[in-house]
């Protein structure tokens, strides 16, 4: 006992004398790596694939030890073309990630360096413009209880998405909103994709989300695109719903409701007008939150 005490000692601090500050960098790297991958695993399909990942290990491990041929050969033959497994099987969540890091701030900080900024004043008056629009247009669906879904695009492209639906790229006005979502339009059904602060394309077929466990029974079809595009992308959208007039927000896989036409001009401004910080972001969804919260607990 005290041989193996003595022995794993020595070897420590053998190691230690090695250690240099590159090692310790290294050693964060990774664990950020690590810390992220079970991150965007959590509460995904990603979850239940690794679990089942790490029993066929124990398997073929527990093969190899009782001598199992058969089942060992046939192991190992799998394993053989395991990498190429794993990115047909975690496609959609590799994708997510990589997603991820393109939004990231080093990204963004990037695309501001090759974009320039000769063009800054335009696109906030463009983009200020479209927000009143939507904004005026969201407050009269409210009132007449008509259904909408307005998705603002930011970095992540949706071209994908736009191929869905009818391009208009159309300058932004209430009156053209509310003949996009009037209920006997042909456009009416699908979502309209806000481009550069331009009504660009209408009619558009959205991703459901695939977090139904976490999504309230209470949120229709309109909610749960307006969450599967928010999951997939940085895009801000607005819903307004056809049976209560609410008017949501959804962002980042969160969806937060009842909102005026002032704090929804507002949230919108600080999410859309270039160079605002990126907290405030996520001020504006914990704004919606405590608000959503507070009115739960009222209705308690």
């Amino acid at each position: 006992m005290w041989d193996a005490v003595v022995n794993a000692y020595n070897w420590f601090m053998a190691l230690m004398l090695t250690f240099k500050a590159t090692d310790v960098l290294d050693i964060m790297v990774v664990s950020f790596i690590i810390y992220n991958l079970i991150k965007i695993m959590r509460e995904t399909r990603a979850e239940q694939l690794v679990k089942g990942i790490l029993v066929l290990l124990v398997a073929f491990f527990l093969s190899g030890i009782f001598n199992l041929k058969m089942l060992n050969s046939l192991f190992t033959s799998f394993f053989q073309f395991s990498v190429l497994a794993v990115l047909i099987v975690f496609q959609p969540e590799l994708r997510s990630a990589l997603e991820h890091i393109g939004r990231s701030k080093i990204a963004k900080y990037w695309n501001n360096l090759s974009g320039g900024r000769d063009n800054d004043e335009e696109k906030i008056k463009q983009a200020k413009l479209c927000i009143k629009c939507v904004v005026e247009a969201a407050n009269s669906f409210q009132k007449s209880k008509t259904g909408a879904l307005m998705v603002f695009e930011r970095q992540t492209k949706l071209g994908d998405i736009i191929d869905t639906g009818t391009i208009i790229n159309a300058e932004p006005s209430v009156p053209m909103i509310g003949n996009i979502f009037f209920n006997k339009a042909p456009l009416h059904d699908g979502a309209m994709v806000i481009r550069d602060g331009m009504l660009y394309a209408a009619g558009c077929i959205l991703p459901l989300t695939k977090n139904n466990s976490s999504v309230s029974i209470d949120l229709g079809t309109r909610h749960r695109a307006a969450l599967g595009i928010s999951e997939n992308s940085d895009a801000v959208i607005v819903v307004v719903s056809e049976e209560t007039g609410t008017i949501s927000i959804a962002l980042n896989g969160i969806i937060t409701r009842d909102y005026t036409r002032e704090t929804l001009s507002s949230a919108l401004e600080e999410l859309l007008i270039p160079h605002v910080p990126e907290k405030s972001e996520h001020n504006s969804v914990r704004t919606g939150q405590r608000k959503v919260r507070k009115n739960e607990k009222d209705n308690k």
